[in-house]
């Protein structure tokens, strides 16, 4: 009798974890709807926008490779002024972190970084996107583009 309790205990308590388990893996759903933004290309012509405040213009390009994997310039022209303006660069093919890039501004009023995006060691091409931020606040409503390059590995 005591063995059947404890059998019929365990089977109860396992559906119970089941229950509620699936529960807790599910994303939350805060009624927020994704939002699909059209992807730009930054290695190809510069990406821009129209806002309320002017004209928004992303390029990126390809300065060379010393081994480390290839560096890049990012310029960005904006309309005014982001308080502690950066880049933020995040794998779009695979998640391999996120790396903040400080912009500093130029003597023509332009933003600009060099950096390093980093190797991917399980795939040749890696699809990279940059995100720009003022301080740990998303440009999301000013960026109305999904800003992706691909780099490719050694």
């Amino acid at each position: 009798m005591l063995r059947a309790i404890l059998i019929l205990g365990f089977v109860l308590g396992l559906a119970i974890i089941a229950v509620f388990s699936v529960r807790w893996l599910q994303p939350p759903d805060n009624g927020a709807v994704a939002i699909v933004l059209p992807a730009c290309d930054l290695m190809g012509p510069p990406c821009e926008w129209e806002t309320e405040a002017g004209l928004w213009s992303v390029s990126l390009q390809s300065i060379g490779d010393e081994g480390q994997g290839a560096e890049y310039r990012l310029t960005v022209s904006a309309p005014d002024t982001p308080e502690r303006f950066i880049a933020v660069l995040r794998g779009e093919s695979m998640y391999m972190g996120e790396y903040p890039i400080p912009l500093r501004r130029g003597d023509d009023g332009q933003y600009l970084a060099h950096f390093v995006a980093p190797l991917c060691t399980t795939a040749a091409e890696m699809v990279w996107r940059v995100d720009l931020q003022s301080g740990q606040q998303p440009l999301s409503e000013s960026v109305p583009l999904k800003l992706v390059f691909q780099s490719e590995g050694h």
